[in-house]
């Protein structure tokens, strides 16, 4: 009887060891993709605030540089040259 007490108590024991674990390892899933979410919602409003900064920019009548790596592309709006054309 007394073994099967000691049995029992571990067992248990095991099993909330077992649960904290789990329970750690969810929360820290969890926080982990709030991160993530929070970080892509912030690049893709950084992206779509360079795009409106570029069409503002071009549809004034001036080249605007885009710079990607070693490479320059100079953007204009299409309307500006109609202007002029």
């Amino acid at each position: 009887m007394k073994k099967e007490k000691i049995i029992i108590i571990i067992l248990v024991i095991l099993l909330i060891a077992m649960a904290g674990y789990i329970g750690v390892q969810k929360f820290l899933e969890y926080n982990s993709q709030k991160q993530l979410d929070a970080f892509q919602r912030g690049a893709n409003y950084g992206y779509g605030q360079a795009i409106i900064q570029v069409i503002q920019q071009a549809s004034t009548c001036r080249e605007v540089p885009l710079f990607v790596g070693n490479s320059t592309t100079n953007v204009i709006a299409v309307d500006c040259l109609k202007k002029t054309g």
